[in-house]
C-alpha cells in the first residue's frame, strides 16, 4: 500500500472507494500552474496503451475527478508525484 502527503494550502485531495476502482477528488487551490499539472496528470493516461486505466472528469471551480482502476493505482499516485501534485510517497 501506498501513503502520500499533499499541501492542504494548494489542493485538496481525496481518495473513496467507487466499486471495484478507486476514487479521486482533486480541488485545485493554488495558481492555474496546478490547473496544468492535473490535465498533465489526463494526458499521460490518455496517451498509453490502456484506454480504460484511468477516466478524468473536470468540473468547474478547478474541481477534477478521477476513477482509476485498482491495478493503475501505483502508476496514478506516482503521476501525481510526477506532476508535483504530491509531496512525498512511501510504502507502508
Amino acid at each position: 500500500m501506498l501513503q502520500y502527503t499533499f499541501d492542504d494550502k494548494v489542493i485538496q485531495l481525496s481518495e473513496a472507494p467507487n466499486g471495484q476502482d478507486i476514487e479521486f477528488r482533486i480541488h485545485i487551490l493554488g495558481d492555474a500552474s496546478m490547473d496544468q499539472r492535473v490535465k498533465d496528470i489526463q494526458h499521460d493516461f490518455e496517451h498509453n496503451h490502456v484506454i480504460t486505466d484511468v477516466l478524468f472528469y473536470a468540473f468547474k471551480n478547478h474541481d477534477y475527478q478521477f476513477i482509476v482502476r485498482q491495478d493503475s493505482y501505483e502508476d496514478f499516485i506516482l503521476s501525481l508525484m510526477k506532476h508535483r501534485l504530491i509531496t512525498s510517497v512511501t510504502w507502508v
